[in-house]
């Protein structure tokens, strides 16, 4: 799986890079053989390249003698360090220069793929396992990068972040290439497009799902975060590309003005509304805790497919089939391909994640950690709840803190009883944050009956929902979805909802087993 090609001749196809602004032999030979390029020095093995990132917390400079030590050939820096005595690629932005130096050392990948980048702040890990789906449905190997997993086309590993940084993302654009896959499906996060981690990535196609308020801690403003997102369409796009957008979002319609004549629009439509002319229009025939069944209607108004089934439920949902529909369309996917890689896909880790127990209560779990993310899940689960609906959610630390009265308003809207919990509080007090999403509720139109309780430790929190909900009730747990751990400042401690939820249901009722 490793690289072999020499120093200078990597550097020979690096000519007229724009981001290598100098390299520095150091006096030392430049035909060592060069076998990757990494960024972290605890995974630096002999032959390597180390590029030093500079970050928030700690730069990479300062591990360079350590990533030498260990086995690097060369360094990608941001400044020249005399106290190592290796060649030096200097750039002027290391952390996305290290993407295409990566590209370069693997033979770009990225072009011998149909690649699919998926973008915007809801929908994305649905999406790319709607998009894969129907690529493997039409016989195309797919690999897939986002938040949940990295999967290389053979195994599947634990994402560490929705987008890796570069070298990472071309080492696994490479294995997928390696292992005989012709496509890649792709979240591009808002850091990851604006850090330049998918640098030496050109896409196929680009979709396009939708924008609310999101990391602004980050970006500082909508606009900047939206422009951010609009890099994948800019930027990373191959000639002749394709897309897809969200033309009920206003950051959408403005991303189909912008292209016209390569983004299609998509958009779902009401029961007795009509089809609008010049977009892909989905209509949701039927809907319950099973799935949903869509009509769809071409860019000419003219029925498509009479009936498309989907395991998942929500307009916001039907909403990702409809970009995927648009985006495959739009490629030239062949329509069966399209029915049956939907109806197929496989339940999503945290999405709406779904389990039934004897007792004919359902359990699920959501990654929805934003006001308009939990009005989506709790609005789609209301519709189909015979009984009760609980919701048991936090916030994270060190994350919007305005969003916390939101959250608590929302709950008490839309649920019947509400269980406020730890996130990951990361540097914050628990409680504090507990108090803020209460104050929420307190403040809110809630539903007639509605109640609610704070157990700050999560698996408590949990079980309590679970034993207390009633047939016909479904209990979510919102906020986390897959995530494996609950961060704290200082260490993370293993945990995961669905584990608890498995552990819970394993203990009531012995035998029990998991099903969609």
């Amino acid at each position: 799986m490793r690289c072999r090609m020499k120093l200078n001749n990597l550097l020979d196809r690096l000519q007229g890079e724009p981001l290598l602004t100098e390299v520095i032999s150091s006096g030392q030979a430049m035909d060592v053989e060069v076998n990757r390029v990494v960024f972290d020095s605890r995974s630096v093995s002999p032959g390597d390249i180390f590029t030093c990132v500079p970050g928030g917390r700690t730069d990479g400079h300062g591990f360079a003698r350590d990533a030498v030590d260990r086995g690097a050939v060369a360094l990608c820096v941001a400044r020249p360090l005399a106290e190592v005595q290796v060649p030096q690629l200097v750039s002027r932005d290391p952390r996305a220069f290290m993407g295409r130096l990566a590209a370069t050392l693997y033979g770009w990948p990225a072009r011998d793929l149909k690649m699919i980048g998926i973008t915007g702040t809801n929908g994305k890990t649905t999406s790319t396992y709607m998009m894969g789906s129907i690529l493997e449905a039409q016989g195309t190997r797919t690999g897939l990068l986002g938040t949940v997993f990295y999967c290389d086309g053979v195994t599947f590993e634990h994402a560490d972040r929705t987008t890796p940084e570069g070298a990472d993302v071309q080492w696994f654009l490479k294995r997928m290439r390696d292992n005989s896959c012709q496509a890649c499906v792709m979240e591009a996060s808002s850091h990851g497009l604006k850090q330049g981690r998918i640098e030496g990535c050109e896409f196929d196609g680009g979709l396009f799902t939708n924008l609310t308020p999101e990391h602004l801690d980050f970006h500082l403003t909508e606009d900047a975060y939206f422009d951010a997102k609009r890099l994948l369409f800019n930027r990373y796009m191959k000639e002749g590309w394709v897309g897809a957008s969200n033309a009920s979002d206003p950051r959408g319609a403005a991303l189909l003005m912008e292209h016209p004549d390569r983004m299609h629009g998509y958009r779902v439509i009401g029961s007795n509304e009509s089809p609008v002319e010049g977009c892909w229009c989905g209509r949701i025939r039927s809907y319950d805790l099973e799935g949903m069944t869509l009509e769809v209607y071409d860019p000419r108004g003219r029925l498509a497919f009479r009936e498309v089934s989907l395991p998942l439920i929500g307009t916001y949902n039907g909403e990702n089939a409809m970009g995927v529909i648009a985006l495959s369309m739009g490629m030239g996917i062949g329509g069966d391909a399209v029915v049956r890689g939907l109806a197929s896909m496989p339940q999503v880790p945290g999405r709406l994640e779904t389990y039934r127990f004897p007792n004919r209560v359902v359990g699920v779990i959501d990654y929805a950690h934003t006001p308009d993310g939990l009005e989506k899940v709790l609005g789609a689960l209301r519709g189909v709840t015979v009984g009760k609906l609980w919701v048991v959610f936090g916030h994270g630390g060190e994350r919007t803190g305005s969003h916390r009265p939101k959250l608590g308003a929302v709950a008490a809207s839309l649920a019947d009883r509400a269980v406020v919990t730890m996130d990951n509080p990361r540097s914050e007090d628990p409680a504090s944050i507990a108090a803020q999403i209460v104050s929420g509720i307190s403040h809110a139109r809630a539903r007639e009956g509605f109640q609610h309780w704070v157990i700050l430790d999560r698996g408590e929190a949990i079980r309590y929902a679970l034993d207390n909900a009633e047939i016909g009730d479904v209990v979510a747990i919102t906020g986390k979805g897959p995530e494996r751990f609950i961060l704290f400042s200082d260490r993370r401690v293993p945990f995961e909802d669905s584990a608890e939820l498995r552990r819970w249901a394993e203990e009531r009722f012995p035998g029990w087993e998991p099903r969609r």
